[in-house]
């Protein structure tokens, strides 16, 4: 069944016809809100710490911090602080910025799970050699992060300036 929408569709003959053009950029405002877990967890993060959730189901405790595990779907029902210490479980050498440009140098990124929540972790930047990555000699390297003066801290994940290694690889 075919269905007959309002309107007139485009024709081939058409296209000798001038064609109005409107170019306008949009200024978009909006708001939202981080949620009862992310906002804790960015609320921390300014004050130097890491905070997750303990699942009341399987006892994992989640970073960044959720309100359900996602792998038994119970309610996480306690908050935890964990130390910023973990291991490398995944990185790459990325010469394309987070707003994509081209960076002159590159930059390693990973993914860091924590000693005190196994099996969760956060995406951040490495301060080791790209060389490190290349060689695959910086995977379950021990980090620990390194934290922007106080002053400096908004309360986002970039408070974490970058991990770095804690021992030679």
């Amino acid at each position: 069944m075919k269905v007959k929408l309002p309107g007139t569709p485009y024709s081939l003959k058409e296209e000798g016809k001038e064609v109005l053009i409107v170019e306008h950029k949009v200024r978009a405002r909006y708001m939202m809100s981080a949620g009862q877990a992310t906002s804790r967890f960015l609320l921390e993060l300014k004050e130097g710490r890491i905070i997750g959730r303990k699942c009341s189901g399987c006892g994992r405790i989640l970073v960044p911090p959720r309100v359900y595990c996602e792998q038994c779907f119970k309610p996480t029902t306690e908050w935890v602080y964990i130390r910023p210490i973990g291991r490398v479980r995944t990185a790459v050498v990325s010469y394309i910025a987070a707003t994509r440009e081209r960076l002159e140098k590159p930059e390693v990124v990973g993914v860091i799970e924590f000693e005190d929540a196994p099996g969760s972790g956060i995406f951040h930047r490495l301060n080791v050699n790209p060389e490190l990555v290349v060689n695959r000699k910086v995977f379950g390297a021990r980090v620990k992060a390194v934290w922007k003066p106080k002053e400096q801290r908004e309360g986002s994940i970039n408070d974490i300036l970058y991990f770095e290694l804690l021992e030679e690889v």
